[in-house]
């Protein structure tokens, strides 16, 4: 008889449900919207109400459309938006609408935990900057502009931890989300208190869950009423998960060291598993026993890659190009990519920078900005074209060299996302970067089917996460890397690293003349 396992994946714009069997054949998704509202420039939020609206939808329609027997499901594990914030009372109401991940309003609040906490040994997880976008500096905001809102907090959670509660009714923090974005180190007493204090947040500590479980801990079983509501089995086992990004690199696989993950959707997250810490400008990380105990995290990201292809095709893709893939029955990103695929390796001199929104790694600049650079009369738009989807490799290329000159050598590379289904975009990636790459065959799912593999290690049915991996992660398709092709690409890639160094200050300076 095969086991049954529910893995939600609650993205920026939707919620995906999934149920797999222990062989990691999927028997069933459901996926619900829910809107984002952006009341500022640089700030974006979402409502938990809408959330759990989404919720009970998906849910109950996954398991009909599966024919899965509810209590042949042994668990649920749950991933969220990292660094989506929410503020709640002492009735698990909120005080305020939870901040969204992508949003920027605690730039300052950031740049002042870089300064202030400058002595502290948890600042060493951060050494190129705090990003804007992670939950302390958004704290750190709320409690200098909404103060009233800050004293009625009760529960701090990030969105995974608040949909773990939601089903279990059990306040826990994910250990792999508080090592990656609240400085929370599992080797050196957790909460790093001194830091805290520093930056005028000593009082977080109480706000803040007190049991941080490691990925794969069984929280308890799901609250009764839940279940009633939901139509699910009462012994039904809610699994502590990961981040958005981890479980996607569980689900397709990337589970031992000197591996590399590259989720790349409208931003990209690189991540790889490492036996040492290291702690270097460039690189962000490591992050101690954040998915498993022995092993760290590495950590490197564009805040730009497919959202980039996206304006590409809003603003610049000529109508014909829309007509002619309708008349080939082609999607239209298969089309650009086709077009691209046509223009020689380096664009004809034409580099494309990836910072349309900042730049995450190396250098965590929120006022870094894209550019084309090398244009000529002779460019066409299926330059660009390549030129986009060049660039956005390259930048990922840049945040693999920084761990390399870390330490850290990187021998393959499995993706999910976008990326995943452009088999040109692959090899182009693999071209530049010089390792094989992989994608599987639920990559598009990679972030339930990582729950569902984190239940099933969590509950015994697998010893640990890597056997669940060799028993349900299948691969798809393999991108080898063209030597030729590499060491074309090497002045190229050059040229990109070469190119923000010397433009910074200039965009500087326009980013602060536009924003005054």
């Amino acid at each position: 008889m095969a086991n049954y396992f529910m893995g939600i994946d609650a993205g920026t714009g939707s919620v995906r449900v999934a149920i797999f069997n222990d062989q990691g054949r999927i028997m069933a998704y459901d996926v619900k919207d829910y809107p984002s509202y952006y009341p500022k420039s640089g700030w974006a939020e979402q409502d938990d109400r809408d959330w759990w609206n989404a919720l009970t939808a998906a849910i109950p329609a996954c398991v009909e459309k599966s024919g899965v027997n509810p209590n042949d499901i042994i668990g649920i594990s749950c991933d969220g938006t990292c660094s989506t914030t929410l503020f709640l009372d002492a009735d698990g109401k909120s005080v305020r609408t939870p901040i969204l991940w992508m949003d920027v309003r605690a730039s300052e609040e950031a740049q002042a935990i870089t300064e202030l906490g400058k002595d502290c040994d948890a600042i060493k997880f951060y050494r190129s900057g705090v990003p804007a976008e992670s939950l302390i500096p958004k704290c750190m905001w709320v409690k200098k502009h909404e103060p009233e809102n800050w004293a009625k907090t009760k529960t701090i959670f990030e969105f995974t931890d608040w949909l773990h509660w939601k089903l279990s009714g059990v306040k826990t923090a994910n250990r792999s989300v508080a090592a990656f974005r609240w400085l929370y180190d599992d080797k050196n007493d957790g909460y790093p208190l001194d830091l805290y204090k520093a930056i005028g947040l000593e009082d977080i500590t109480a706000k803040l869950p007190k049991d941080v479980l490691k990925t794969g801990t069984p929280i308890g079983k799901i609250d009764p009423d839940i279940a009633k509501e939901l139509g699910l089995g009462l012994d039904t086992m809610i699994v502590e998960g990961a981040l958005d990004a981890v479980s996607c690199m569980v689900g397709i696989g990337s589970v031992k060291p000197n591996g590399m993950a590259l989720i790349g959707g409208t931003s990209s997250c690189l991540f790889g598993l490492s036996i040492d810490d290291f702690h270097e400008v460039g690189v962000n990380g490591t992050y101690p026993n954040l998915l498993y105990d022995g092993t760290s995290l590495v950590e490197g990201g564009q805040a730009s890659s497919g959202g980039i292809l996206n304006w590409f095709r809003q603003n610049l893709v000529p109508k014909a190009w829309e007509e002619q893939a309708k008349e080939r029955n082609m999607g239209i990103y298969d089309f650009i990519a086709r077009q691209a695929e046509d223009i020689p390796i380096g664009s004809d001199g034409l580099i494309m920078i990836d910072y349309f929104q900042g730049n995450r790694a190396p250098y965590s600049d929120s006022d870094a900005r894209g550019m084309f650079w090398g244009l000529s009369l002779g460019h066409t738009t299926a330059h660009m074209a390549r030129a986009v989807m060049e660039g956005v490799a390259y930048g990922a290329n840049h945040c693999i060299l920084c761990m390399k000159d870390a330490g850290y050598d990187v021998n393959e590379i499995y993706a999910c996302g976008g990326l995943a289904e452009s088999d040109i975009w692959m090899q182009m990636h693999a071209d530049i970067i010089g390792v094989p790459m992989y994608t599987t065959q639920e990559s598009q799912s990679a972030g339930c089917l990582g729950d569902c593999m984190i239940v099933a290690a969590g509950c015994g049915i697998y010893k640990d996460l890597k056997e669940a991996a060799e028993n349900m992660v299948k691969v798809d398709k393999k991108f080898i890397p063209n030597e030729e092709n590499h060491k074309t690409y090497q002045y190229y890639m050059d040229s990109y690293v070469e190119t923000w160094p010397l433009m910074q200050d200039l965009v500087h300076r326009m980013v602060k003349h536009i924003n005054q």
